[in-house]
């Protein structure tokens, strides 16, 4: 079991960004009013960012990262890693993170690299960066998360309302003897087709037939550079194995769920949210939602929640915070993290 405790690292800040264009689910008139009237009544998501072509995850960063540093009293020199985790890179290759120590003028001395994760990035990646600082090689680092939705099809009513577009950036660093980070991580690879892009890849390289569209249901027309969703293989999934994920932890790391200030979910969707907040059977209150706004934003979706719903009460409070994410992979995981007065920038518009 990847159940595990890291030591000596805390999370000095939080910035986020979204594109300026806001859509309004009930705008899309794809599918019928009733439709839209049920889709953001099961999902959440009335509102939601669209990134123009051109705009990236990456240049959404830049700008959360130019006014996250000057924040927290950082000189860019001091950044000893980047990593940045996304299914939206800049290009198939080279990493993206490669760009932005570039981009950035960060210093040759900054470790760069990418991984490819989803719905449960920011708390694998909290592990893994977290894990790599803890002995105090790496005094300091940025842990960047977030996806832009642009591959979606508009005449895919399973994906299109749902998924919105979004940058998060963490500031990690390495400080003696603060509180344990507590991190379990699972995979269940079986599972790997529940949300997938079947065309671009080594194994399906694109071609002419790649963008051709197909009809797989009603309201449902996508080719095979679009993302696929099965909803109910998704739905089944996270009802399944969430909620224990969430408990092993808490019962590894010794620590009574009553002293969890928020917790912090993915923003899946609205049913499958509340369900897994009643099988905890904990009060609504203890649960920040950021959906209804942004939409479901995939690896940007726990740091955009808390600076959306908990900025003003983690920049003057210590909290103890479970934050939770799963799906694409299929993967999920949990992390524990206790804050202490984090500086976090507003949401910014890009």
């Amino acid at each position: 079991m990847a159940t595990f405790s890291i030591p000596n690292v805390r999370i000095a800040g939080i910035g986020a960004a979204v594109p300026k264009n806001c859509f309004d689910v009930m705008d899309y008139t794809w599918v019928s009013k009733k439709e839209r009237e049920q889709l953001i009544k099961t999902t959440g998501v009335r509102y939601k960012r669209i990134a123009p072509s051109g705009l990236t995850v990456s240049d959404m960063s830049v700008e959360v990262i130019e006014k996250l540093l000057p924040a927290l009293g950082w000189l860019k020199d001091e950044i000893d890693a980047l990593v940045f985790i996304s299914q939206s890179r800049d290009y198939l290759l080279p990493a993206t993170a490669c760009i932005l120590q570039h981009r950035l003028g960060l210093p040759k001395t900054t470790m760069a690299f990418d991984m490819s994760m989803g719905c449960s990035a920011f708390v694998y990646g909290l592990s893994v960066l977290g894990g790599m600082m803890s002995m105090g090689g790496i005094r300091k680092a940025l842990l960047i998360v977030g996806d832009t939705s642009t591959i979606g099809s508009y005449r895919d009513k399973t994906t299109f309302p749902l998924f919105g577009d979004a940058a998060a950036v963490a500031a990690l660093e390495y400080q003696q003897d603060y509180p344990l980070m507590h991190v379990n991580m699972q995979t269940d690879g079986s599972g790997y087709d529940a949300i997938l892009v079947r065309g671009g890849g080594a194994r399906h390289f694109p071609d002419k037939k790649s963008l051709e569209y197909k009809k797989y249901g009603k309201g449902v027309w996508r080719h095979d550079l679009h993302p696929r969703l099965d909803g109910i293989k998704v739905f089944n999934f996270s009802l399944r194995e969430v909620v224990p994920n969430m408990k092993n932890l808490l019962k590894a790391a010794n620590i009574d769920i009553a002293s969890i200030d928020y917790f912090v979910l993915h923003q899946a969707n609205m049913l499958i949210n509340e369900t897994i907040r009643k099988l905890l059977k904990e009060s609504p209150e203890k649960f920040p939602y950021s959906i209804n706004t942004y939409g479901n934003t995939s690896s940007a979706s726990i740091p955009l929640t808390i600076v959306h719903a908990l900025g003003e009460v983690i920049r003057e409070h210590p909290l103890r915070l479970l934050l939770t994410g799963f799906g694409v992979g299929l993967s999920w995981g949990s992390v524990v993290v206790e804050t202490d007065k984090i500086v976090v920038n507003n949401v910014m518009e890009i």
